[in-house]
């Protein structure tokens, strides 16, 4: 605990860990073609096949594609049939996160402790074995239409989970860099923020680790506002946004609309190179949020001095903020799917704890400027 930041510290004594929570398992996204979208996955973000599951496997209404970068687990489903719940959630938000799984030690318990605290269960503790062991999996309900996994896999030595056989397709690329989630932040309606990070104290025992207003996320046109929630050893971080008034519509409300409600609006995914990873991530043709380089004119004035050349930030995009602990660079994709919803913040911390407040002007008029070539600023 040392090594921790003060505020980190405050979380960990008010947050009440009666779960605890391990880390994030995997991330399940429902895609109209999951195929197609792993080999996105894999040839652009350098994510590697790992485990398959559908007809070969038994399983009649789906199909999952699973794909590790590290420590990070994407898991991409499709419908096989016309008609039912992967269906309903497609056709309304169109791609996106449905899963936040949360690796546990004990699934039935965190589902007992959360359901006796109010959440809504998806799923009752479920034993799911093959002959590599048992896995426990439970579920409730979160802000719209995602869910909340609990994944106990103590006593599992398989691939990924029963019910899935390895893929190994031929063709493969290099992984970039990319370690861990970091954080992920969630897109509520209005007045909503306060009701789900109250859920998140009260239901799964986090505490608020900081909180944005609209004086510190706002542009000439355009606001927000923000709470971070985290559990208790910090593993796991959950931003909730909602909209602001302002003279224009938000980037929160532009995602409310096209997603049809609250939902995942990005994921951010550390690197320990963020020159190297961004600089393959764009050779592949991922698309990035630009700042104007007059940015980079005054940025060490605010934030010191950095071990980075600022040359190549400047032509990246990468962005620079500092905090009492140290400094992060982060960059945001442009939406990763057809409706401007999610997307993927890339994120290398240099002892900040903090989520960019410094870049959030900059980095939200050029939001903007996207949401004009959209129609819908």
């Amino acid at each position: 605990m040392s090594n921790t930041s003060p505020e980190l510290k405050k979380v960990v004594a008010e947050a009440d860990d009666f779960l605890p929570l391990l880390g994030t398992d995997h991330i399940e996204l429902y895609c109209g073609n999951a195929k197609q979208s792993a080999y996105y996955y894999m040839a652009a973000w350098g994510f590697q096949p790992l485990a398959f599951c559908g007809l070969e496997t038994g399983v009649r209404d789906r199909v999952s594609y699973v794909l590790r970068q590290d420590k990070i687990t994407l898991v991409l489903t499709s419908p096989l049939v016309a008609d039912g719940p992967i269906n309903d959630h497609i056709n309304r938000h169109g791609d996106g996160v449905k899963v936040i799984a949360l690796w546990v030690d004990d699934a039935t318990k965190s589902w007992n402790e959360t359901t006796s605290r109010g959440a809504e269960s998806v799923l009752e503790p479920t034993e799911r074995s093959d002959n590599n062991g048992q896995v426990v999996l439970s579920g409730i309900k979160t802000y719209g239409d995602t869910v909340h996994t609990f994944v106990e896999r103590r006593n599992y030595e398989g691939i990924f989970m029963p019910g899935y056989q390895a893929w190994n397709p031929v063709q493969v690329s290099e992984p970039l860099g990319l370690q861990f989630i970091d954080h992920m932040v969630g897109n509520v309606g209005w007045g909503e923020m306060d009701t789900w990070t109250e859920f998140y104290a009260r239901v799964m025992g986090f505490a608020q680790l900081i909180s944005f207003d609209d004086k510190d996320i706002s542009t000439e046109y355009t606001a927000l506002m923000s709470k971070v929630m985290s559990n208790g050893n910090g593993r796991i971080k959950f931003p909730i946004n909602e909209p602001a008034e302002g003279r224009k519509k938000s980037q929160i409300e532009e995602y409310i609309d096209f997603y049809q409600g609250a939902g995942v609006q990005h994921i951010a995914v550390a690197t320990s190179n963020i020159i190297e990873t961004v600089t393959a991530l764009r050779d592949r043709g991922i698309e990035f949020l630009k700042v104007p380089s007059s940015y980079y004119d005054t940025v060490l004035d605010r934030v010191g001095s950095i071990d980075e050349d600022l040359a190549p930030l400047r032509e990246l995009g990468i962005l620079i903020d500092r905090d009492d602990e140290g400094y992060l660079l982060q960059i945001f994709t442009k939406p990763v799917v057809d409706r401007p919803t999610m997307f993927f913040e890339i994120i290398q911390r240099k002892g900040a704890k903090s989520f960019g407040k410094g870049n959030f002007k900059a980095l939200f008029e050029a939001i903007e400027r996207e949401q004009e070539t959209r129609g819908t600023l």
